[in-house]
């Protein structure tokens, strides 16, 4: 291969590189401000204290029932009655494919998924095999029967591939 060739492959994986290093930990940062919406048991509206748009959240390692299944409406209403009008603070690490924030968040120095999981309004997010990063809070609400393990709730994953998405009925 010739000299200018090898020359410019390397520049480019090296600015692929700096890319992809430096463009993850600009996505990642914390915002706080109150809480002026809850659509559902896991997705918040945040009104940013720097005066920004309100920003959408879906709160990170869990999943709650759709708002058209059984229990979604409880667990929209849990979120509510804990988070809306309050101070929240959000950890946002990445964005999904409808736009919303994803992110930790906490009000009042609690963390908002492990109250949800703990109390039996969603279920700690899975991947494979894995355990979700909620799932001794699961664990406890499953044994304890509360909230959806006391109703029987089906894991939203299961509901969307049997009837798609609340929003497209």
């Amino acid at each position: 291969m010739n000299l200018h060739f090898l020359a410019l492959r390397f520049l480019c994986a090296a600015a692929a590189m700096a890319l992809m290093t430096h463009a993850a930990p600009a996505l990642a940062r914390s915002v706080e401000g109150e809480v002026s919406h809850v659509s559902d048991g896991d997705t918040l509206w945040l009104r940013p204290d720097d005066g920004g748009a309100a920003l959408a959240v879906r709160i990170q390692g869990i999943d709650a029932p759709e708002i058209c299944q059984d229990f979604g409406v409880q667990a929209r209403d849990a979120l509510a009655a804990h988070a809306l009008h309050r101070r929240a603070q959000v950890n946002v690490i990445a964005q999904d494919m409808y736009q919303r924030s994803v992110g930790r968040v906490n009000v009042d120095g609690q963390d908002l998924g492990a109250w949800l999981v703990g109390n039996g309004y969603a279920w700690s997010a899975h991947y494979r095999r894995r355990a979700g990063p909620y799932a001794g809070q699961e664990e406890q609400a499953r044994s304890g029967g509360r909230g959806l393990w006391a109703a029987s709730a089906m894991d939203p994953r299961e509901f969307r591939k049997r009837h798609g998405s609340c929003f497209r009925q």
